[in-house]
């Protein structure tokens, strides 16, 4: 396994946040950010989870690639770089999760 179809696919995202919104679908869901690349993810993380709970591992494996375009399309359209993502899963690293969640400031959502 490699990681070269994300970088690809992280490189191509970005390339896209400038161009016009009918030359791709990745373009347009960023023209039309942030509602539309947040309700494409909130659809294919429900569909993801149907997979998984109808037992349908295929599928499950489809939408889940389809979760992580779209969730990288978000974090792109929060101009939220994934090198930050990944930088903040490594502070975390050796950090038991119920500590790390009990250090987290309280959210009014």
């Amino acid at each position: 396994m490699t990681f070269s179809a994300l970088e690809k696919l992280l490189k191509t995202i970005e390339e896209r946040k400038t161009a016009h919104a009918d030359s791709s679908y990745t373009a347009s869901l960023l023209a039309h950010a942030p509602e539309k690349p947040i309700c494409k993810l909130a659809e294919e993380v429900t569909e993801l989870l149907i997979d998984v709970m109808k037992g349908d591992s295929n599928g499950a494996t489809k939408e889940a690639a389809d979760v992580l375009y779209h969730y990288l399309v978000v974090l792109a359209a929060a101009d939220i770089s994934f090198s930050d993502v990944l930088s903040e899963l490594e502070s975390r690293e050796g950090v038991s999760g119920h500590a790390e969640k009990q250090n987290r400031p309280k959210t009014s959502i």
